[in-house]
């Protein structure tokens, strides 16, 4: 398959092109505020270097969240706009799925609890098993403070949590660095795309658990005298 696969939901940029049995072509990068001004042109350069179109691609392939809020919005702007210029269908994958599938490439976890770190204090974290070949999600998405994180016995952690709250998540398990990676991407696209996951342009939507940006001055202010928020 033809595909192109991207990543901005965290402190990373991360893009792959894949052309049919090719190896991919992978470009990792800085994050944040540079990937809205980089990710087309690097794109573009990967796309160039594949010599491949945007015409000839069988999807477009992003992280659809959780994650930074400008990051999410990046992703899903730059995959609706090329997905209507080329008439190509876009496939959105959890990025805490994407890390799994890291960690499982890396480390070989098969059961693994994905964390993200949300900001704020809290992290995003869901868990997913590997079996015939396939993932599953057990339970839904969470979000909440380190210390409210359940590990399971027999179960590993994956993700970019660990030098911030790393005292403050469950020990027990295993742990792997992982970020929900253009090439985890790719690697997970065509099985979803073979159950039919694949969406129109316009259904190119970031995936929010969260739904405040940011706090306010009084919320900030209650947090360093310790004192609880209003609802």
């Amino acid at each position: 398959m033809n595909l192109l696969a991207f990543d901005t939901s965290t402190e990373a940029l991360s893009i792959a092109v894949q052309r049919g049995a090719d190896s991919p072509l992978v470009h990792e990068g800085p994050g944040g505020a540079q990937a809205s001004a980089s990710l087309i042109p690097t794109i573009q350069g990967l796309l160039e270097r594949a010599g491949m179109r945007l015409r000839e691609l069988d999807a477009i392939v992003f992280g659809r969240g959780p994650g930074s809020f400008t990051g999410l919005r990046t992703a899903c702007s730059v995959a609706q706009g090329l997905a209507f210029g080329a008439g190509t269908p876009v496939l959105p994958v959890d990025t805490l799925l994407a890390v799994a599938e890291e960690a499982r490439a890396a480390v070989g976890f098969e059961r693994v609890l994905a964390v993200l770190d949300a900001r704020m204090d809290e992290v995003y974290s869901a868990a997913y098993v590997h079996d015939s070949g396939r993932w599953q999600r057990e339970g839904d998405f969470t979000l909440g403070p380190p210390e409210s994180v359940r590990l399971a016995a027999g179960w590993a952690m994956a993700g970019n949590a660990f030098a911030a709250y790393g005292n403050r998540l469950p020990a027990g398990g295993p742990r792997a660095v992982a970020l929900p990676t253009a090439a985890a991407l790719l690697r997970l696209a065509p099985a979803m795309l073979a159950a039919g996951l694949a969406v129109p342009a316009a259904q190119a939507l970031p995936l929010y658990i969260r739904d405040k940006v940011a706090q306010t001055t009084a919320e900030r202010a209650a947090i360093r005298a310790g004192q609880p928020l209003r609802p």
